[in-house]
């Protein structure tokens, strides 16, 4: 799975997640491209999920950019914890997505079977996407 080799701080806050994506929001790779469409927190278990999804599809055929990497920490108390005793350590890591955000891109393939594998991925994924070409005007 993915995570960071190392970070600056171990603990991070929850921030928010306001207004749209300002970059990697169009098809820059491939020829085909899967879009966020909502926003949220996508965690490195579901990236890989979707790219498995994606990559038994297409059979290995085609090229797959994951365009999304998980850099924020998230911390979580065990079960039956009492509250207090200051701020758990890291559980998972995740990627924060916003809407217009591009998160895997695919080559080498028709559109038919990007297309597929594109909405297979989706489901791994709790965000809502759409499926873009790189001629479609994006976000």
């Amino acid at each position: 799975m993915l995570a960071p080799k190392r970070v600056k701080h171990r603990k991070v806050q929850k921030g928010r997640m306001k207004g749209i994506a300002r970059r990697g929001t169009e098809v820059s790779f491939g020829d085909f491209g899967l879009q966020a469409t909502s926003c949220g927190f996508v965690t490195a278990r579901q990236i890989e999920a979707a790219r498995i999804a994606m990559t038994r599809h297409i059979k290995r055929g085609g090229k797959v950019w994951i365009r999304i990497f998980p850099h924020k920490p998230i911390s979580k108390k065990p079960a039956e914890t009492r509250m207090g005793k200051g701020k758990p350590g890291p559980d998972h890591w995740v990627a924060v997505v916003k809407p217009g955000h591009m998160l895997y891109e695919l080559d080498g393939v028709d559109i038919d079977t990007a297309r597929e594998a594109l909405r297979l991925a989706s489901h791994k994924l709790s965000v809502q996407t759409r499926f873009v070409a790189r001629e479609d005007e994006v976000i």
